[in-house]
């Protein structure tokens, strides 16, 4: 089996969101244990900034069919762009979740 580094997953995540402009959420401090913030926060808070990039990219195209002034083709483009990245970044970290949860499933007690 292989082993799951969670903190390196999560460093890749926060990193994939910064650079998605995606809102973080915040690091539990030293006092307190990793597992106090809970799971479903956070992946809520994953999802819906999945959402809120998809939600953008669809005004701004909806803007750009319709000839608004003020918006341009790359910015569309970059904005599809970020909403597709962080789409399928979110798919695979669903996936690495599902197999995770297979692993332990099928582990012995």
């Amino acid at each position: 089996m292989n082993p799951i580094d969670v903190n390196g997953l999560l460093a890749q995540m926060r990193a994939l969101s910064a650079q998605a402009g995606l809102p973080t959420a915040p690091v539990a401090n030293s006092q307190q244990s990793a597992g106090v913030q809970e799971f479903a926060s956070v992946l809520k808070q994953a999802v819906q900034g999945v959402e809120g990039t998809e939600n953008q990219a669809a005004k701004l195209s909806a803007a750009f069919e319709r000839g608004a002034p003020n918006t341009d083709l790359s910015q569309v483009m970059l904005a599809v762009q970020k909403a597709d990245l962080s789409f399928r970044t979110m798919n695979q970290v669903r996936n690495k979740l599902v197999e995770a949860y297979k692993n332990i499933m099928s582990m012995s007690v």
